[in-house]
């Protein structure tokens, strides 16, 4: 989805969703196959909490964020920790969609991709190679 020739009101939270478990949908089944405890949350902005942690000062500047523990340091400790969780920021995404002119479809992936790479402990150059198997 593109600006271009939108005049609908501004993409919802579940379209933000939707566009998320579509890209979700498209992963290698190597890594939707460790996906399926991560819980997606789809807010308008991060909480204060969130930001002061980061040192980021607007909530614009906050697309989102994996909370949780890599795959790889996980232990039977953990039982009983909430779930991991993707934050999705509709507002900050919508934001950077309007800045930049990419296609609404394409920075979700963008941004999903960053966010589960984080959960599997990757580089951002895994990142980017996870981003294109995606397509």
């Amino acid at each position: 989805m593109d600006r271009q020739g939108f005049t609908g009101a501004a993409p919802d939270a579940d379209l933000i969703e939707a566009l998320a478990r579509a890209t979700i949908a498209r992963l290698p089944d190597a890594f939707r196959a460790h996906l399926g405890d991560v819980v997606l949350i789809v807010e308008d902005y991060a909480d204060d909490a969130t930001l002061a942690a980061l040192g980021i000062e607007h909530p614009l500047d906050l697309t989102g964020i994996y909370h949780g523990r890599p795959v790889g340091e996980k232990s039977s400790m953990d039982s009983g920790a909430l779930p991991d969780r993707i934050h999705l920021y509709r507002r900050a995404i919508l934001d950077e969609w309007v800045e930049t002119g990419v296609r609404l479809d394409d920075l979700v992936a963008h941004v999903t991709i960053h966010e589960i790479g984080h959960h599997f402990g990757l580089s951002d150059d895994d990142m980017h190679a996870l981003e294109e198997a995606a397509g």
